[in-house]
């Protein structure tokens, strides 16, 4: 890729897991009441949900994550922290007045695995007791390499879970310790191995690129160990370094100690070359799947989308965010749960569901959120129906003028696509649509690189 596109788009820009993005949530609008009344209308439209459950406990820190985490070994904050999760479960089921079918559900972290399987397996199955599920029901959890043992997936496997995430990172010892996540490649190989063992169909690996003394030789090395194991997923991404936001965690190492953004688009264009080389197809943005996986399937029939758990073969469906800093989607708004375990868990005893903050959309956010969905899970969107077209649109496609003379975009009649020369810059695209950010003044600060 031409260095002069690179510096030319490079800025700071969100990642596109919502629209509006977090940072330009209506906040002062939004209410619990409100928050309420656009899940019980998504779910008298749609009877399936989707979970997302954050289990936040880390035995160590790994100084690359941006996540919510708690730091500790007391493994005697398991129990008491799944009985809140159960009462926000019965807050929810209040809420929605009857009995939802579960259509995907995924334990996220934090480490998940940091639980005991006898602990997750309790949860999982209370989870149920009040809530229906069949044969497409879809389960999956993130594990972390070094402590996903066989009792874990023995127990995953018996609830159903048929997928698995391991954060691979880079197997440069180097890079390793740099930040702070000592895992050999004969783990990762443990682990993915097991599982499959297990029963598990659909195993992914995270892979990422920009992480602090990481070279092209290191990229190239990480992806032909993981070819050995040929994973049915590859999340492929860019390190995002915003250590202003996520405190110390990432202040283990100086800024001069990262690749330059020149260095990490060689490194991206490197690794997505073996990658498909093996076999693997880009999915959307940073995502590999080989063609036998459900991710590649989604996109072929054009019904992949993007929440907050990142690109998913289930849409319509209403997400619920269960556990601390978790973040809820009806379609209709978003809430998420307050960040400390501490407050989470006293509002939860307080017969409160602990949602901080929040957005109801709009008609307009409606919109443009499609917009940006249709960019991100198809890398096209189209403005022919009366319905997808909106004031500002003429707008928005004059701002689009030089990527499309850059070869970036091209457009047809009420119609926008992104060929294989712009897909490094579809955040750039959907930056152009984001009326909410345009409308203040973005702050540089709140967003990682695009590029």
């Amino acid at each position: 890729m031409h260095s002069n596109l690179i510096s030319k788009y490079n800025v700071p820009g969100p990642r596109y897991t919502s629209y509006p993005t977090v940072p330009y949530w209506d906040e002062k609008e939004f209410s619990l009441a409100a928050w309420k009344r656009s899940l019980k209308r998504s779910f008298n439209e749609n009877k399936e949900i989707s979970l997302y459950i954050h289990l936040p406990f880390c035995e160590s820190l790994c100084t690359f994550c941006g996540c919510n985490k708690r730091i500790t070994k007391k493994h005697e904050v398991e129990s008491p922290y799944i009985e809140s999760l159960l009462r926000e479960w019965d807050l929810y089921l209040d809420v929605l007045g009857e009995k939802p079918t579960i259509r995907e559900l995924h334990l996220g972290g934090g480490t998940p695995t940091f639980f005991a399987p006898e602990n997750l397996k309790f949860l999982m199955n209370m989870l149920f007791r009040k809530a229906n599920r069949d044969c497409k029901t879809e389960l999956s959890f993130e594990g972390h390499p070094n402590n996903t043992t066989k009792d874990h997936l023995k127990v995953f496997a018996d609830l159903g879970f048929k997928r698995v995430s391991y954060g691979v990172q880079d197997y440069s010892e180097e890079v390793q310790k740099a930040i702070h996540r000592i895992q050999p490649f004969e783990n990762v190989k443990r682990a993915t191995e097991e599982a499959r063992e297990a029963g598990f169909n659909s195993i992914g690996h995270d892979i990422i690129f920009g992480l602090p003394f990481q070279t092209k030789a290191d990229i190239i090395e990480t992806i032909e160990k993981t070819k050995l194991l040929m994973p049915d997923r590859i999340a492929f991404y860019s390190y995002a370094h915003v250590p202003w936001i996520k405190g110390n965690g990432q202040r283990g190492f100086n800024d001069s100690d990262l690749p330059g953004a020149n260095e990490k688009r060689e490194m991206y264009e490197t690794g997505k070359q073996m990658l498909e080389a093996a076999g693997y197809v880009e999915i959307g943005m940073d995502h590999f799947a080989l063609k036998t996986d459900s991710l590649y399937k989604a996109m072929k029939n054009k019904n992949l989308h993007r929440n907050f758990m990142g690109y998913t073969t289930s849409s319509g469906a209403s997400m619920i965010g269960l556990g601390v800093s978790a973040i809820s989607d009806s379609w209709f708004g978003f809430a998420q749960n307050e960040k400390s375990v501490e407050v989470y868990q006293h509002l939860i005893s307080e017969g409160i569901i602990p949602v901080f903050r929040g957005h109801i959309l709009e008609e307009e956010d409606l919109v443009i959120r499609k917009h940006i969905l249709n960019l991100m899970c198809r890398l096209e969107t189209s403005w022919a129906a009366p319905q997808d077209y909106f004031e500002e649109l003429p707008e928005v496609l004059s701002k689009l003028s030089e990527m499309e003379d850059d070869g970036l975009i091209s457009f047809s009649e009420n119609r926008l696509t992104i060929p294989k020369k712009g897909r490094p810059f579809v955040r750039n695209v959907c930056m152009a649509f984001d009326l909410r950010m345009q409308a203040k003044k973005p702050d540089t600060q709140l967003f990682s690189m695009t590029v």
